[in-house]
């Protein structure tokens, strides 16, 4: 008696994990950031955060949407109180450039805390990158 021969099928579901595991982190990027290095491990949950990005020009994103300045608190206020009525409070994570300053992406954080967010997190990249020649010689 022939037996059905499952190879292909199991070459296939492969091919099909293979896929999903490349394109899984690509959907969570929007607005291209050169994240900085942490040792940090990423936090887990189970509800959507907010992003809330800046890019390397100093143009601010919430999700992917582009936010002119003046208009940043009161949509930031409008989503943390549509958000806040479900009884959670709504996390915020906010996507800096590396090549920002210090005190542009301190005063990003500042404004969503003045929205009303109480957990607000900085966005870094899990991956160390190589260090340049310069930086890693002894002076």
């Amino acid at each position: 008696m022939a037996d059905i021969n499952i190879t292909p099928m199991v070459d296939v579901m492969l091919v099909l994990l293979i896929i999903f595991m490349v394109t899984a982190p690509l959907l969570v990027t929007g607005v291209p950031i050169d994240l900085p290095d942490s040792k940090a491990k990423a936090l887990k949950s189970d509800d959507k955060p907010i992003q809330v990005s800046i890019d390397a020009k100093g143009q601010v994103f919430i999700d992917q949407m582009k936010i002119a300045g003046p208009a940043l608190a009161p949509k930031l206020a409008a989503i943390h109180a549509a958000r806040s009525g479900a009884g959670d409070e709504p996390r915020v994570y906010v996507r800096a450039d590396r090549a920002l300053d210090y005190g542009r992406v301190m005063a990003l954080v500042g404004e969503v805390s003045a929205a009303g967010f109480r957990k607000v997190a900085l966005v870094s990249d899990a991956r160390p990158q190589a260090k340049k020649p310069a930086e890693s010689a002894a002076p």
